[in-house]
């Protein structure tokens, strides 16, 4: 048996690895040219990808490495999709993927004892809080936000890394049995980290953070008035803050009018649906699209580079990738012991399905367009990092019971 699950497990990364190479071989070969750095970045990705897996394979004992293979899978078409733009941006690419993998890595240790994550909750909290502070101080504002932060030739974006603090101060913080102290304390950080985030003008993000706070308040309290509540405050929060601060609304002013709009506002979203639509089952080619010379192409825009460059075929399945991690973090979360755990696992694969739907449905005109990041596919760095953590926090779930009896 543990035979058959092994050579299921090594026909999935062959498989993952027959694509990579096809798709590797059009950012390498370019008007019969051969780009060697593209050539170095491919070769060294893929084998990182198997040492990395055999390495986990006898390190965990575990032949169940199809999360791991789906994130190198996605981190995989990101790589070709920046290559294809530059390579400069594949190096960087690769080295985020690299960290991101060695991040996953400590966090599946880190995680093993509870009471080393929960007396790192405080910590962590003072942290996160602490650099969405310094956000606001240092970062200087690009296309109506304040996210970034440079340092040297390197950018940081701190909401994505504070996601990574969100989530695990939720899972810490609410583990024991609900008190009102503990409620308290991470409704207040999770007010202050939104309301930090309308500050720096990135209203994807502090979406994503209030869905996420939803989720693990309902997995704690279970109670729907509760969250009915909490919902019905935020609406009148945001309608206070559409009032008094106009601009918010001007920003969705495009939504469900792009064609009408479509050389104004309305600009990326039809390009992308025009653009999608000629990829066709398989797609015009990597780096033969249209699409990738409009602004964000390779950030915001990149599920429509993903339909028009590798074709519909792959971008559903990367979205049934994104169906199979959310199945797996619930089945890890129901046979979870431990508050800590499922909340880690659920409230991770929230976070990433509720960003996917913003995307996708956002370039579509079928969500107002927030600007988030289509997890692992979207270029740039913090944000791989911080998608490989939360998949060690799904990940994580599963280890909870080997771990108990070591």
């Amino acid at each position: 048996m543990r035979k058959a699950k092994s050579f299921k497990w090594l026909l999935l990364l062959l498989l993952v690895t027959t694509f990579q190479v096809i798709s590797f071989a059009q950012i390498i070969l370019k008007d019969d040219e051969i780009l060697m750095k593209n050539f170095y970045v491919a070769a060294g990705y893929i084998l990182f990808e198997w040492v990395f897996l055999i390495v986990m394979r006898k390190v965990t004992g575990t032949a169940h490495l199809e999360l791991e293979t789906i994130a190198f899978f996605l981190s995989g078409i990101s790589i070709a999709i920046s290559g294809s733009i530059s390579e400069s941006y594949a190096v960087k690419q690769v080295f985020a993927v690299a960290a991101g993998a060695c991040v996953y890595a400590f966090f599946l240790w880190f995680l093993r004892d509870t009471k080393r994550a929960m007396f790192m909750r405080t910590p962590v909290a003072a942290a996160a809080v602490g650099l969405l502070g310094l956000n606001l101080v240092l970062a200087k504002t690009v296309n109506g936000a304040l996210n970034w932060i440079n340092v040297g030739p390197i950018s940081i974006q701190p909401s994505e890394l504070v996601k990574i603090a969100f989530i695990f101060v939720g899972a810490a913080t609410l583990d024991k049995l609900q008190t009102m102290h503990s409620i308290t304390k991470y409704v207040i950080f999770s007010i202050v980290c939104v309301g930090m985030l309308f500050l720096m003008r990135d209203f994807g993000t502090a979406l994503i953070f209030f869905v996420t706070f939803i989720i693990i308040a309902f997995m704690r309290s279970g109670d729907l008035r509760t969250i009915a509540m909490v919902c019905t405050g935020a609406l009148l929060g945001a309608m206070l803050i559409i009032y008094f601060k106009p601009y918010v609304a001007k920003r969705f002013a495009a939504y469900r009018h792009v064609w009408e709009l479509m050389n104004d506002k309305g600009y990326q979203q039809t390009r992308v649906m025009i653009y999608s639509a000629s990829g066709g089952l398989f797609g015009l080619g990597i780096g033969k699209g249209k699409l990738r010379e409009v602004f964000a192409a390779s950030t915001d825009l990149v599920f429509g580079i993903l339909c028009e460059e590798f074709g519909l075929i792959t971008a559903f399945a990367v979205i049934l990738c994104f169906a199979f991690v959310a199945f797996y973090a619930v089945k890890n979360a129901k046979r979870s012991k431990s508050a800590f755990y499922a909340i880690l696992s659920a409230a991770s694969a929230g976070m990433l399905l509720f960003q996917l739907s913003l995307n996708v449905f956002g370039v579509m005109d079928l969500l107002p367009l927030t600007g988030v990041t289509l997890p692992f596919i979207s270029r740039g760095g913090t944000s791989m990092i911080c998608v490989w953590a939360l998949f060690s926090f799904i990940k994580s779930a599963g280890y909870e019971g080997r771990w108990a009896n070591e």
